[in-house]
C-alpha cells in the first residue's frame, strides 16, 4: 500500500483533536442549558470563541518568529461571500438548532446524532462542490446515516418525539453547508477565519436572544460558557480549518464525526444516561462508517489544470515556482503563486491542489 505524505497523515490527527474538543462539550452544554436559553448559550459559546482566539492572535503576533514569511495568507475580498454563508449557516442557524435539540433530547442520543453532519458534508461536497467521493466513503456515509436513523426512531413517532432529533439534524445540515463554504477559503489564515466566525456569530445570536427576552446568566455560568466556547468552538475550529485545506470537506467531516462518541461517553458518565440497545446499535453503525472513512486510500494518475492562489506552503512537488523580489524567502511562507498544468500520480486527498471528481 502506498505511503501517504506526512501532511496527509497529520491532517487526520488535527481533525480528531478538533473532534475531541467539540465532542466533549456536548454534555457540558446540556448542563448549562439548565440556566441559559438555547439561543443565548449559542451566542455565548461563539463569543467565547472570538475572545479566546483574539487573545491567541495577540500572543501569536508577539511571539511569532521568522518574519512575515512564516505567516498565513490574509483574508481577501473574494473570501467574504463564502464566509458570510459559513457564518449564517454554521455560526447562527446551526448552534441555535443544536441547543434547541439538546433541550428536547438526551445528551447521549444528541451527541451520536451529530454524526449526520459528516454525511451531509460528504453529500454536499460531492454533489455541489465536485469533491471526489468514492464507494468506500459513500458506504461509510450510509452507515452513519443508518445510525442516525436508529437514534431518531421512536416507538410512537409523535411530533413531540421527533422535534429534538429534527433540530439536531437541521444543525448538522447547517454545519455541512458551513464546512463546504469554509473549504473554499481554507487556504487563508485559519485563526482569522475562526475569529471572524466567533465574533459575528456570537454577536448575532446574543442580540437575537436578548431581543427575545433572554437574561444574562450569573458570573460563574457566564464564565463557564465563554470558556467552553473558547475551547470547543474556537480551538476546535482552527484545527478543523487546517485539516480542511489538506484533505477536503468529506474526509475532514468523517474524521470529525468521531466527536459525538466523546460526547456520548461524557453524557453516560456525567448524567447517568443509560447505554440502551438502540444507543449501542447506532454507535456500532457509526463506528463502522468512521472506520471506512479513516482507512480510505486514494492514489491514481491525475491532471492538474492551471491554478493561481495564495496559501501557506513549502516548496514541495506541487510548489516548484520561482519567486519575484517581493515573495518571502523563508519557508513555510504565503504568497500568490501560479501552478502550471501537469500530470502525475501519488497518494492524495482533495486538498487545495486536488479538487477533482475522479
Amino acid at each position: 500500500m502506498p505511503r501517504l505524505p506526512a501532511t496527509l497523515t497529520s491532517a487526520p490527527a488535527l481533525a480528531l483533536a478538533a473532534a475531541a474538543l467539540f465532542g466533549a462539550s456536548t454534555p457540558v452544554a446540556k448542563r448549562l442549558l439548565d440556566d441559559v436559553s438555547p439561543m443565548l448559550l449559542a451566542g455565548l459559546l461563539y463569543l467565547g470563541s472570538g475572545l479566546g482566539l483574539s487573545l491567541a492572535t495577540l500572543v501569536t503576533r508577539r511571539t511569532r518568529s521568522g518574519g512575515a514569511g512564516a505567516g498565513e495568507a490574509a483574508l481577501r475580498r473574494r473570501d467574504w461571500p463564502w464566509l458570510a454563508v459559513a457564518v449564517g449557516a454554521g455560526g447562527v442557524a446551526a448552534p441555535v438548532l443544536l441547543m434547541e435539540g439538546l433541550a428536547r433530547s438526551g445528551a447521549a442520543s444528541t451527541a451520536l446524532l451529530l454524526n449526520l453532519e459528516a454525511a451531509f458534508t460528504a453529500l454536499l461536497a460531492w454533489s455541489v462542490f465536485g469533491e471526489q467521493v468514492g464507494a468506500r466513503v459513500a458506504t461509510g456515509m450510509l452507515a452513519i446515516v443508518a445510525g442516525g436513523a436508529i437514534l431518531a426512531a421512536t416507538d410512537g413517532w409523535s411530533a413531540a418525539d421527533l422535534a429534538g432529533p429534527l433540530c439536531v439534524a437541521g444543525a448538522c445540515l447547517g454545519w455541512a453547508i458551513d464546512n463546504n463554504a469554509t473549504r473554499a477559503v481554507s487556504g487563508s489564515d485559519p485563526l482569522a477565519i475562526a475569529l471572524v466566525k466567533g465574533w459575528i456569530a456570537g454577536a448575532v445570536n446574543l442580540a437575537l436572544a436578548v431581543g427575545l427576552g433572554a437574561s444574562m446568566p450569573r458570573g460563574g455560568t457566564l464564565l463557564g460558557a465563554l470558556a467552553l466556547g473558547a475551547i470547543a468552538y474556537g480551538a476546535s475550529l482552527v484545527l478543523f480549518v487546517i485539516a480542511l485545506r489538506q484533505i477536503g470537506s468529506a474526509r475532514t467531516g468523517a474524521y470529525f464525526s468521531i466527536a459525538p462518541f466523546f460526547g456520548a461517553a461524557g453524557a453516560v458518565a456525567a448524567f447517568g444516561e443509560p447505554a440502551t440497545p438502540r444507543l449501542v446499535a447506532a454507535g456500532a453503525l457509526m463506528a463502522l462508517g468512521v472506520y471506512l472513512h479513516l482507512t480510505e486510500r486514494h492514489d491514481h494518475d491525475h491532471a492538474h489544470e492551471p491554478l493561481g492562489h495564495e496559501h501557506r506552503h513549502v516548496h514541495d512537488e506541487h510548489h516548484r515556482h520561482a519567486h519575484d523580489g517581493d515573495a518571502p524567502a523563508a519557508e513555510p511562507h504565503a504568497h500568490w503563486h501560479v501552478h502550471e498544468a501537469g500530470s502525475h500520480g501519488h497518494p492524495h486527498y482533495p486538498d487545495l491542489h486536488h479538487r477533482h471528481r475522479s
